[in-house]
């Protein structure tokens, strides 16, 4: 479990999305309070780094805890419309790891969800409420949808043979 949350923690896809979060609330000027330049990127960009290793913190353990695999697979399917569908359901569906069957994701959402909610202990009071909180755990979801969609869409790799 704890290599796992290494490796999800500090992978290049983390730190594109910090980095991509934090240039969108730049952009924003949110929160307002930390300001524009390179100081307010990098306190924008250490807290997008901060609420990925929480997200990640909750999510890997609880998954585990009850038998969710969160682990993104392409559909395989023919056409854009069932691909586009399947890569969004399968965010809130998984797979069990214990039993035949699916089930909610719903270490997924608690762990948006919550990561959302912490980091509200360190933001201003402008970004501390709960309800931006809950509001940026379900922009967490929706970037995880994105994410699906990227994978289901993105051209595979194809293994190189020597």
């Amino acid at each position: 479990m704890l290599h796992e949350y290494r490796r999800k923690v500090l992978s290049p896809q983390a730190a594109g999305r910090s980095l991509a979060g934090a240039g969108i609330n730049q952009a924003r000027n949110y929160p307002h309070e930390w300001g524009q330049g390179a100081g307010g990127f990098a306190k924008r960009a250490a807290s997008g780094f901060a609420q990925h290793a929480i997200k990640e913190g909750i999510e890997i353990p609880m998954a585990k805890a009850l038998h969710q695999d969160l682990h993104y697979q392409r559909s395989h399917l023919q056409g854009t419309w069932p691909r586009l569908q399947y890569a969004v359901k399968s965010t809130f569906i998984v797979p069990r790891t214990n039993k035949p069957g699916k089930t909610v994701a719903t270490s997924r959402i608690a762990a948006n969800m919550g990561a959302g909610l912490v980091s509200r202990a360190w933001m201003p009071a402008s970004a501390a409420s709960v309800g931006a909180g809950l509001a940026s755990g379900g922009v967490g979801i929706g970037a995880d949808v994105g994410v699906h969609v990227a994978r289901e869409f993105w051209p595979q790799r194809k293994a190189q043979r020597h």
